[in-house]
């Protein structure tokens, strides 16, 4: 469980560490839903330049992107296994019994294999490189003309955020609970699938008794420092764009661009 890299922060000196948190928020978003409009390999091998780009310039240890996609490699492996061999076709490749694999099916377990990876490493690039005061400041940024209709921008960007961040606290907790579970006895390795979820039962319940504790104290020191949410607040540095933000979003365009051209003219 420790090795989710979604919701920590590496922090570093390099260019993508100093982009506005809006720029970086907002490229990676655009990002992800590139990734859902590219039909053939010269876009994702246009989307896994750009990924190597961005891992380049932060100078974030590559094997620690790599990290992010082991907590998901089960997810991966149904995924590719259900697309390989539920996949009609007309070229069959290899066929055992009932299970056939088609050329077609082959191409699309590829196409959601690596749409899988890059969507995962493009969240883990975002979370790696943005602190949580300066994620919870842009999705505040980006909410706020939803203000005019009563919506509650720093609420929901403050919980976002507050959920995100949790996500290793609550792996890291995990961990030790099983870790102290096995020191007493705890058997979660042998057995059929039914008594393996019966014995993640002393994990789940000290669990969720540790995750409202964390909650009710966060909540208890937001309290005791006077937080208001954005009641009167004021901001000791504001967010202003300069000319690496300019940079980023001339690149962003570029490989809109470029992938655009590899989806028309099938370059």
């Amino acid at each position: 469980m420790t090795r989710i890299v979604i919701g920590q922060y590496y922090p570093a000196d390099s260019p993508v560490h100093r982009l506005d948190a809006r720029v970086k928020l907002i490229s990676v978003l655009f990002y992800i839903t590139s990734l859902f409009f590219i039909s053939n390999f010269y876009g994702y091998i246009t989307a896994a330049l750009m990924m190597a780009l961005v891992i380049r310039v932060s100078r974030v240890p590559f094997a620690m992107m790599l990290k992010g996609l082991r907590a998901v490699i089960y997810i991966l492996c149904f995924a590719v296994v259900m697309n390989l061999f539920l996949t009609p076709g007309e070229t069959v490749l290899f066929s055992f019994y009932f299970l056939r694999v088609t050329l077609e099916g082959a191409r699309l377990a590829a196409r959601m294999a690596l749409r899988l990876i890059l969507l995962i490493m493009g969240s883990s690039a975002l979370t790696l490189t943005t602190s949580p005061v300066q994620l919870t400041d842009a999705l505040e940024s980006l909410l706020k003309p939803l203000k005019r209709i009563k919506v509650p921008a720093h609420e929901i960007a403050m919980m976002m955020t507050i959920a995100l961040r949790f996500i290793p606290i609550l792996a890291e907790e995990m961990e030790k609970i099983v870790k102290a579970q096995t020191a007493r006895g705890a058997d979660f390795d042998t057995g059929g699938l039914i008594k393996k979820a019966k014995s993640l039962i002393p994990v789940l319940v000290p669990l969720f008794v540790s995750s409202f504790r964390r909650a009710y104290e966060l909540a208890d020191a937001m309290d005791a420092r006077c937080y208001r949410g954005d009641y009167k607040r004021t901001k000791m540095k504001a967010a202003r764009l300069d000319r690496r933000d300019a940079c980023a979003i001339s690149v962003l365009a570029v490989y809109g661009m470029v992938l655009i051209l590899s989806q028309i003219i099938k370059i």
